[in-house]
């Protein structure tokens, strides 16, 4: 009975999503208040429905009531409580009611936290956001229904994947839909502007705060799938451009760009056409990413789906939203011309350079991801784009984009001259250099990737030092304490964003360029020697889980004769799947990982061990905890919701008189 209330449930949220989709839209056209006071409540209500049907759900997983065909297919009796709650999105059909379930919370977050906002401009806002729900919505329904029967029931489930009963997969998926599913927001506030015509500086202001917390989503959400791919793969790899891996990273390169662009629409007026076309971009791209987890055209340890027809439905949902963008962004074409001027050397040109190297990397991450599928699709034979390719062309297009990233707030608003702010940064740029190949040459290790990467980290610290020296100079006679809180919190998260990319950037370079590796056959009491650690494995002990049988190694890490760390890796064979896992086990340090995965026992009652050493390994997620946190801080910023209020009255004061 629960399963078929959390059906019913669903359906009653696709009519109110309809509801939100079409009366206030015609509202707005019509400049009916009623009408447009519509779209709150029903979007509203259309969430309430989707978490109901979501509980139901995940009630038939709690409870193993495997005669819901999704929960036999995905859970277990003895199944740990935790991840029969995530089994519940670890599939295709639950996914999707997570993505729907985003979707309607940042719908009812715009009804709840813009209510400053004219009220034609957000009942257009609802009304897109309700046909992009429509989209998914039924898309769940028609195609991928999860509270499908199995009747008669089976006795036990098949368990959920053994690679997703980990504690990352309970955060990596909500917070990389929260990012995916963020971007509709964006999309819709450039729809709106585009369908009343309103593509002033003022639509920018309103839409930058929830694309920059969109964007936080999507950090957060990469950077710990690649934290579990570390350690939950067992060969210490964190990125694999796998192409579900970059589906994730195009809208996030898009999306980067699309937050200066609504920076400089906001503040200058200018890149109008440019911030509209890449908010269509982002989503679009979280579109994209959506269809290639669950078409069937790959093979991935992300992928859910092998249905073409599901993946026919999405890439008509792509097809209807990038045409119906562009086709309402061509008729607005003439509006989109014009905004502020600028020379050459100002900071916008430095943005603009930025903004279409960001985009060209993002296309060139696109056609490395299609071009294999559709060599496959035209029977063209088969061939695989990795790391080779992405490497070779990502790394010539970010270089400039770092460096124009720290030499932009140098520059002055639309007009500076070069020499002089040249002269500013000379000192930072050559010690740089200096510092990168120095460093190359400390580390022993002097080739042009590392020296590259070092001298890119250096200028990212190095200016961002100098901004902010810069910055607590401008009130001389104040405390240090009062020039620091008199820095807006846009500009901390500015600062904090690009000195984390600087942090990732080491972390980056040292482990590309220092990581070593080393398999060895290792009996009782017998050690390995690596990166001037001593590995003495203690023997196997039997550690059976709630699901699974394990066999626990026991190695002992010591180095010049000191004790670090005791490891535990573990090799798992879950009961249900018969499918066997290995449990990494990792000594985490501030400037290294040492790092140990158990693999099969040989005849001879020997163990495969894999040992890794992992330099500065962790700078790479303390450089995305830096770029989430200014991202926050960027959101957070009080003057957004000021300026957002002043345009939304001077908005609505336009409606009153326009209507009279």
């Amino acid at each position: 009975m629960i399963p078929e209330l959390g059906h019913f449930a669903l359906i009653l949220a696709l009519v109110l999503s309809l509801v939100q989709g079409i009366v206030p839209l015609v509202g707005a056209s019509r400049n009916s208040m009623a009408l447009m006071a519509v779209g709150r409540p029903a979007a509203q209500g259309q969430f309430f429905f989707i978490l109901f049907s979501y509980v139901c759900l995940t009630w038939a997983f709690v409870t193993s009531d495997f005669s819901v065909q999704l929960a036999a297919s995905n859970s277990h009796s003895a199944t740990p409580l935790m991840y029969k709650i995530t089994g519940v999105w670890g599939n295709h059909e639950g996914s999707l009611l997570l993505w729907a379930m985003s979707l309607s919370l940042w719908t009812v977050a715009v009804t709840v936290f813009s209510r400053h906002l004219p009220e034609a401009f957000m009942a257009r806002v609802l009304g897109v956001l309700g046909w992009v729900s429509v989209g998914f919505i039924s898309f769940t329904l028609v195609t991928s229904n999860p509270f499908d029967r199995l009747l008669p029931a089976v006795a036990e489930g098949r368990d959920l994947n053994p690679l997703l009963q980990d504690p990352g997969m309970i955060i990596h998926p909500p917070l990389l839909y929260m990012g995916y599913v963020g971007f509709s927001v964006a999309f819709a506030f450039a729809i709106a502007a585009l369908l009343s015509g309103r593509l002033d500086a003022a639509w920018a202001r309103w839409s930058r705060p929830w694309t920059t917390v969109a964007w936080v989503f999507l950090t957060a959400g990469i950077a710990v799938g690649s934290g579990w791919a570390y350690y939950e793969l067992g060969w210490g790899g964190w990125w694999f451009w796998d192409p579900v891996e970059n589906a994730s990273f195009m809208p996030w390169l898009l999306g980067t760009a699309l937050i200066h662009s609504l920076a400089v629409t906001e503040k200058r007026g200018a890149f109008r056409s440019w911030t509209v076309l890449l908010a269509i971009a982002a989503f679009s791209m979280s579109l994209l990413g959506t269809f290639l987890v669950r078409s069937g055209v790959i093979t991935s340890v992300h992928a859910f789906a092998t249905d073409p027809k599901r993946g026919l439905y999405i890439l008509a949902l792509l097809v209807l939203v990038i045409g119906f963008s562009l086709m309402l962004y061509a008729m607005r074409a003439n509006k989109l011309m014009g905004g502020g001027s600028f020379a050459l050397v100002s900071r916008e040109t430095s943005l603009l350079g930025n903004n279409v190297l960001l985009t060209v990397a993002s296309a060139s991450v696109l056609l490395g991801t299609l071009y294999p599928l559709f060599l496959d699709a035209l029977n063209l034979g088969k061939i695989s784009v990795g790391p080779p390719y992405f490497e070779a062309v990502f790394v010539p297009l970010m270089t400039p984009v770092v460096v124009l990233m720290m030499f932009g707030p140098f520059l002055r608003w639309k007009d500076d001259d070069f020499v002089a702010a040249a002269r500013k940064v000379a000192p930072a740029f050559v010690a740089s250099i200096l510092i990168g190949i120095g460093a190359a040459m400390a580390v022993d290790h002097l080739t042009w990737r590392t020296a590259l990467g070092l001298f890119l980290a250096a200028w990212v610290v190095l200016a961002s030092i100098q901004l902010l020296y810069g910055r607590l100079k401008e009130r001389a006679g104040a405390s240090v304490g009062s020039r620091l809180r008199s820095i807006t919190a846009s500009w901390w998260g500015m600062w904090l964003a690009h000195l984390g990319i600087g942090v990732f950037i080491i972390g980056v370079t040292m482990v590309g360029s220092l990581d070593q590796h080393l398999d060895v056959k290792m009996q009782e009491g017998q050690r390995a020697e690596l990166a001037g650690y001593t590995f003495t494995f203690r023997g196997a002990i039997d550690a059976d889980g709630p699901n699974y049988d394990a066999a626990r190694g026991i190695i002992d890490v010591t180095r010049n004769g000191r004790a670090i760390a005791t490891l535990t890796p573990e090799k798992r064979l879950y009961w249900a799947q018969g499918m066997p896992m290995t449990e990494a086990s990792i000594d985490i340090g501030p400037f290294r990982d040492v790092y140990v995965s158990l693999g099969e026992q040989l005849e001879t009652g020997a163990w495969i061990v894999s040992l890794y050493y992992k330099p500065f390994i962790s700078w790479i997620w303390l450089g995305c905890t830096l770029m989430g946190l200014g991202g926050l801080f960027a959101a957070a910023d009080r003057r957004y919701r000021r300026l957002a209020e002043r345009d939304a009255k001077v908005g609505a004061g336009r409606s009153v008189a326009g209507a009279a």
